[in-house]
């Protein structure tokens, strides 16, 4: 279905070059964002938008250069007088893959010409965390008067937050730190992502003269709060219903045939937990207590408040018997950086973050999935959803 328009965005390449420039002008991007996309063939969508990213060391050696200009830039123009910067990590002792994230990190800020620390009050009495690559040595922290981090005695310039903070403010986060602590899940909301891409969605196709839901999933929020009590459950069942026949509609004005499928997730925290896909609003109604549990708990021993009802996009990328799906990360909001999600024990329309995923570099994976057009519409809902994600951090 997209290849049908892909002149499209070759016809309005000035109109949307001019567009793009006046938001860039207008936006205060965050620090730096990651971004999961689907892209079905009949439309791409970005699924999942996040913060606080936790796998730099997925991209390309390669691009370490260049993220650490696109740091340095940002870190400069923002706070010129900067020198020391502290990176504040999740409290994952065990987790091999996390700890080579925060060396990526520490290794692109450290060339960007920053002294760099790391440590949280959660990981005081922890000196070393064993990494792959290397093993990541911990600084001991303190906080000081006015909640303020201190790290030998002194205190950073400026707090990295690589925690996502799911379940709740961590003390030492008083002073000055990027990304701002009211973009963590103690607040943030996917929904609220959602609002703000839907109107930049909504401008860019009325300038390529396109349904917007070729470039956004449907979705809708349930803010019932007790999916224990039967009445809740006859309410979200009730709002995936509608929100299926929605889809139906859509694929049917459309010629597409598959069975719609929509997820239905916490509508705050990550790591892909609290997410459940379903075809009808009757396999909410008889979910197993196993089941509920897994809908409703969130990294840290949270629990789920409101759900977003999200329409399920189906991947057409597939390499040998993995499904695929792209993940961009960026520093600094403009521009996207790429890796693949690959994984063999889920399905085209699963949620592929799992345990059995992999992480493939693009020229690890069949070129012919990578054609120009193809990564012409995956960058163009890129760039909206981290423009959409400035919008969050700088509204009130």
């Amino acid at each position: 279905m997209l290849e049908n328009l892909n002149k499209k965005i070759n016809e309005n390449k000035n109109e949307l070059n001019e567009w793009f420039s006046q938001i860039y002008s207008d936006t205060e991007f965050p620090l730096y964002g990651s971004l999961d996309i689907r892209f079905s063939g009949w439309k791409v969508s970005v699924v999942d938008a996040n913060f606080f990213p936790a796998g730099f060391n997925n991209l390309s050696r390669d691009l370490i250069p260049k993220l650490s200009h696109n740091i340095k830039n940002y870190f400069n123009n923002k706070y010129p007088e900067i020198k020391s910067i502290h990176i504040f990590p999740e409290s994952h002792t065990r987790n091999i893959g996390y700890v080579e994230n925060i060396l990526r990190l520490k290794e692109i800020t450290e060339k960007a010409g920053f002294n760099v620390t790391i440590g949280s009050p959660e990981l005081n009495g922890y000196k070393i965390l064993e990494g792959l690559t290397e093993d990541l040595i911990l600084d001991e922290v303190s906080v000081g008067e006015n909640n303020i981090l201190e790290v030998n005695g002194k205190m950073p310039d400026l707090i990295l937050l690589n925690n996502d903070l799911t379940a709740g403010i961590i003390p030492g986060l008083a002073g000055g730190v990027e990304p701002p602590v009211k973009m963590g899940w103690q607040k943030r909301r996917k929904s609220n992502h959602y609002i703000h891409l839907e109107k930049l969605v909504n401008e860019v196709s009325e300038i390529l003269q396109i349904d917007p839901w070729f470039l956004m999933p449907l979705w809708k929020v349930c803010e019932e709060k007790c999916l224990e009590f039967e009445n809740c459950t006859e309410k979200l069942a009730k709002d995936i219903d509608e929100l299926l026949e929605k889809i139906k509609i859509k694929y049917a004005s459309y010629g597409i045939e598959s069975e719609p499928v929509v997820f239905v997730k916490n509508d705050r925290g990550t790591y892909g937990l609290g997410i459940i896909s379903v075809k009808n609003g009757d396999e909410i109604k008889n979910l197993s207590k196993r089941k509920i549990k897994r809908l409703t708990y969130g990294k840290g021993g949270t629990f789920a408040e409101n759900f977003l009802i999200q329409e399920g996009i189906p991947t057409s990328l597939i390499n040998g018997e993995s499904v695929l799906e792209h993940v961009g990360y960026t520093i600094g909001g403009k521009e996207t950086n790429w890796f693949l999600r690959s994984n063999n024990k889920k399905n085209k329309f699963e949620n592929l973050n799992s345990s059995s995923s992999k992480f493939l570099l693009p020229k690890q994976v069949n070129q012919e999935l990578f054609e120009r057009e193809k990564l012409d519409w995956i960058d163009l809902v890129s760039k909206l959803s981290f423009i959409a994600m400035g919008r969050e951090m700088n509204e009130d």
